[in-house]
């Protein structure tokens, strides 16, 4: 599957954003799906997660309450709905994607996904 996120930008403190992830190829409800980041300096982080069917989602504590993932698998899209943005979610963002035959899994890990797209960077001024 490839992958192709969109929907980054330069905003203030405070704004919103979503970003879009969207998969090439028929099987994309085969997959769970996952944002991730990556500041300057810094190593990726998890940021979010979503099962194949969208049913089960799971947060990091630093963006739980103002970030929320969600899927299309009709449009083979995922997204990340970004509100009350800081400056400390300055970073570059990723999606990707694991192939889960389960179907009720949820993935944290870098090392869990097989599939990356390429990053769409996000900057928050103060």
């Amino acid at each position: 599957v490839q992958l192709q996120a969109s929907g980054g930008g330069l905003v203030q403190a405070g704004d919103s954003l979503r970003l879009s992830c969207a998969a090439s190829g028929r099987t994309f409800s085969s997959y769970a799906m996952g944002w991730f980041r990556q500041a300057p300096g810094k190593e990726r982080e998890f940021v979010a997660a979503i099962s194949r069917s969208g049913g089960i989602t799971y947060s990091a504590d630093s963006v739980m309450g103002r970030f929320t993932i969600s899927r299309s698998n009709a449009k083979n899209t995922v997204y990340l709905q970004m509100n009350s943005l800081k400056p400390e979610d300055t970073a570059v963002y990723y999606c990707a994607a694991r192939n889960d035959p389960t179907g009720s899994h949820y993935y944290t890990v870098n090392g869990d996904y097989d599939y990356w797209g390429q990053g769409t960077q996000v900057t928050v001024s103060s």
